[in-house]
Parts: structure tokens; C-alpha cells; sequence
């Protein structure tokens, strides 16, 4: 099993000058160490408007700064927002493959489609829609990165014409593909389409299995891929701080893995906000029990208890633990100690068994991955390739036809007008 780390870039009321700008450089800083002690990913999410639960609206410009300041660690989008309001998938595939290229072929393509009112009205996106567009957008974005060139589309949530999507990514056809799951649906969904489940759902090692044992069933059985390739992966999350002492563990983490779970609440379950006013941290700590939690949970506690919970997750097939240490208030040292001692404490034993039991998966999925592969319609051909007149050259040429697209349309109209008004003062 391997490890990540995970970053909402959290940051509680109330802000103090300068309090955003520390968040961002303690983050690459935290990632830096994660790479130089052998954490395999670092995942970073896309939100919009969830004030102190997510100030991570741009992944992609954090990642690209971790990719110059890391080595080996694998640069996690978990996940893109898929829906064509958030990202044109265009400038998804051109994102994708940029990242790809200046990182080494370091990327981990993560989708999702957002379940947050803020989010997705913020941006004009039916919530009954969302899900269609995801797939919509995932499915063609893939063929963009694959495709020379990209024969377009006329869909029913974006359409384009035929171009070359550059750069093409370093990771060929496209980095793995990933979707953000939060119940045993969206596992199974992950499984048929080929790609790995981000399980952004807290559960224990008893109930894990059961969604483990679904997802690789689901794979072998109804693996219809809507990427070029498949990824079949499973990673979960869990809070983490690590110290020789239990109880200092649990009075540095468990508070902000506590946080991140109620500001999670708040915007997707039972909050009602006001954008710019709302305090969410104080509404945590009016509603807080600090005994609901018990003792070390996950991630949380001391090395010998940290790798016990962790080895109940890796006995029943869980791919990679995915550790949430930047939650609320927790520090920036403390993330690092704990990072640190697991390294020493935990992680090798882990790393040591993990080539053999990537071994055992491929050989006893390498058929269903075959035949999962086979259903992958192949990609479309465009020979010849239409011509592009550029806009002067189309109207030497007097050919008015252009690129089906609401800017072409306008664009035709307006000079169809300014012809008929030319001809009729003209006489001619």
C-alpha cells in the first residue's frame, strides 16, 4: 500500500493579513518534505466559494509550483472539476498535459463533478445535470489528449469543432484517471468506467472491505473504460498526525481532522451560509463535543497504533491511504514531525511490501484488463483533415462558412449583414 497527502488548503476564521499567503508556501513546503521522505502522492482539490473548509480554487497553479520544488512524489488533481461551466474541457486536456510535461509524467488525473450549492450555482450548473456532464466532459477530454487531431464534438453540454489539443502529455494516452467517490454508487461508477475510486468517505476497515471487494468485482465483470486506458486503484482517506505519544497526537490532530469534517457537513449537508460573513469555525466550536471522537482514529495516534489501523486497510485491498494533516488549526510543524516520524516509524515496512503485491494484482488482473481494453472504441480518424481559413483568408476567398459555434454563427450573420448593406448602397 502506499501513502499521499491531501490538501483543502483549510484556513479558519478569522483571517489575519498575510494568513493565506503562509497556508500556500507551509503547503509546498509540507510537499517538498513529503517527497524527500518517500510519500508516493501529494493530491490537491478544486473548490470555489467554500470559505475556510477549501481556498484551493486553482490546483493546477499549486501543483505546477510543487513540481519544480519535488523530485519523485505523484501530483494528485483530486480532483477537476469536470462539468464544462467549471473547465472547458479544452483547457482541462491543455492543463492536464502542461502539468504532465513540466512535472516528468508525474501527474494523477483526478475528476469529480461537485455536490455544493455554492459551487455549482456559483457557476449556473443544474445539480440533476451534474453527473452527465462529468462523464460527457471525462470521456471527451480523454480523446482530446489521445486524439491528432481532435475531431470535435456536438454535444449536449459543450460542442467544438475539430483541433489539435498541444502540448500532448508526456504520459501517453493520458495520466491514470481517477473520480472523487463519496458512497458505494460512485465506487461501483469507478469500477465500470475503468477508473481509480478517491473514496472521500470516512469509514472503517470493517465497511472498507466491502467497498473494496465491490469496486475490483465491478471491474472484472463490467469494465467498460470511458478513458484510453484503464487505472484500477482504490485510495481512502483518513486524518493523520503521528507522535510517539498517543494523547499529544490527539490534542494536535484530532481537532482539525474533527474541523474538516464539519465544514464538510456545512456546505454539502446541513449548513445554510451566508458568503462572506458566515463563521464557520465558530459555529464548529459552539457545536464541538470533545468526546464524541474517543482516541486515535485512522492516522492519528502513535507509530505502532498508526500501523495498526493501516495494515487492516492494507490486508483488505486498499491501494493507497490518502492522510488529511492539514485540517483547521494544525500546524505547519506539527504536520512536518508527524510526516517525519512516520517515515522512520511506519512507512518502510509498507514500502517494503509493495512491489510484491503490485505483482499479485497485475497477474490476477491482467485478463479482465485485456478485455476491459478491447471495449475501448478506437479513436476517430480525420483524413483528410478540414482546412481552417484564418479570418482574412476566409474573406479574400469570400467563403463565409465558418467553425458551427455560437461565435461563428455571429460572426457569419454580421458579415451577410454588412454584404446585403454594401450591395443595397452600392446598387450592385
Amino acid at each position: 500500500m502506499q501513502f499521499g497527502i491531501f490538501y483543502e488548503h483549510q484556513i479558519p476564521r478569522p483571517w489575519a493579513e498575510g494568513a493565506e499567503h503562509k497556508l500556500f508556501k507551509d503547503a509546498l513546503d509540507q510537499v517538498e518534505l513529503a517527497d524527500k521522505l518517500g510519500i508516493e502522492y501529494a493530491w490537491e482539490v478544486e473548490h470555489h466559494f467554500l470559505e475556510e473548509y477549501s481556498h484551493s480554487s486553482a490546483p493546477e497553479v499549486f501543483l505546477a509550483a510543487c513540481s519544480q520544488r519535488t523530485k519523485k512524489i505523484r501530483l494528485g488533481h483530486g480532483i477537476v472539476q469536470m462539468p464544462p461551466r467549471f473547465n472547458h474541457p479544452a483547457r482541462v486536456a491543455e492543463r492536464i498535459a502542461t502539468l504532465d510535461l513540466v512535472s516528468d509524467g508525474r501527474v494523477e488525473w483526478g475528476t469529480g463533478e461537485a455536490s455544493a450549492r455554492l459551487e455549482l450555482e456559483g457557476f449556473r450548473i443544474n445539480y440533476m445535470e451534474k453527473r452527465e456532464m462529468w462523464e460527457e466532459a471525462t470521456r471527451e477530454t480523454a480523446k482530446m489528449l489521445a486524439s491528432n487531431p481532435y475531431p470535435g464534438y456536438r454535444g449536449k453540454y459543450f460542442s467544438m469543432p475539430h483541433r489539435n489539443i498541444v502540448p500532448k502529455p508526456l504520459q501517453r494516452p493520458h495520466p491514470p484517471l481517477w473520480v472523487a467517490c463519496s458512497n458505494r454508487d460512485t465506487i461501483r461508477l469507478a469500477a465500470k468506467c475503468g477508473i481509480g475510486a478517491l473514496t472521500f468517505a470516512f469509514v472503517d476497515p470493517s465497511e472498507a472491505r466491502y467497498w473494496v471487494d465491490e469496486y475490483y468485482t465491478t471491474f472484472k465483470n463490467e469494465c467498460v473504460p470511458i478513458g484510453r486506458a484503464v487505472n484500477p486503484n482504490i485510495a481512502m482517506v483518513t486524518g493523520f498526525m503521528c507522535h510517539e505519544d498517543s494523547a499529544t497526537a490527539v490534542a494536535r490532530g484530532l481537532e482539525g481532522f474533527r474541523f474538516f469534517g464539519y465544514a464538510l457537513a456545512h456546505y454539502y449537508i446541513t449548513g445554510t451560509h451566508v458568503p462572506g460573513r458566515f463563521n464557520v469555525w465558530e459555529d464548529f466550536k459552539r457545536a464541538s463535543n470533545p468526546n464524541s471522537w474517543g482516541g486515535p482514529t485512522g492516522g492519528i495516534g502513535n507509530p505502532d497504533e498508526i500501523r495498526e489501523n493501516l495494515e487492516k486497510f492494507e490486508e483488505i485491498g486498499v491501494d493507497q491511504t490518502i492522510f488529511i494533516q492539514q485540517g483547521g488549526r494544525n500546524l505547519h510543524e506539527h504536520i512536518c514531525e508527524s510526516l517525519e516520524l512516520f517515515s522512520k516509524r511506519v512507512h518502510p515496512a509498507f514500502r517494503e511490501r509493495h512491489d510484491a503485491r503490485v505483482r499479485r494484482k497485475n497477474e490476477e488482473l491482467a485478463p479482465y484488463i485485456e478485455k476491459a481494453m478491447q471495449r475501448i472504441p478506437p479513436l476517430e480518424e480525420m483524413n483528410p483533415v478540414p482546412e481552417v481559413d484564418s479570418y482574412p483568408v476566409m474573406m479574400q476567398k469570400g467563403n463565409f462558412q465558418v467553425d458551427d459555434s455560437t461565435i461563428g454563427q455571429k460572426l457569419s450573420e454580421s458579415i451577410a449583414g454588412a454584404r446585403e448593406e454594401h450591395e443595397s448602397s452600392t446598387g450592385s
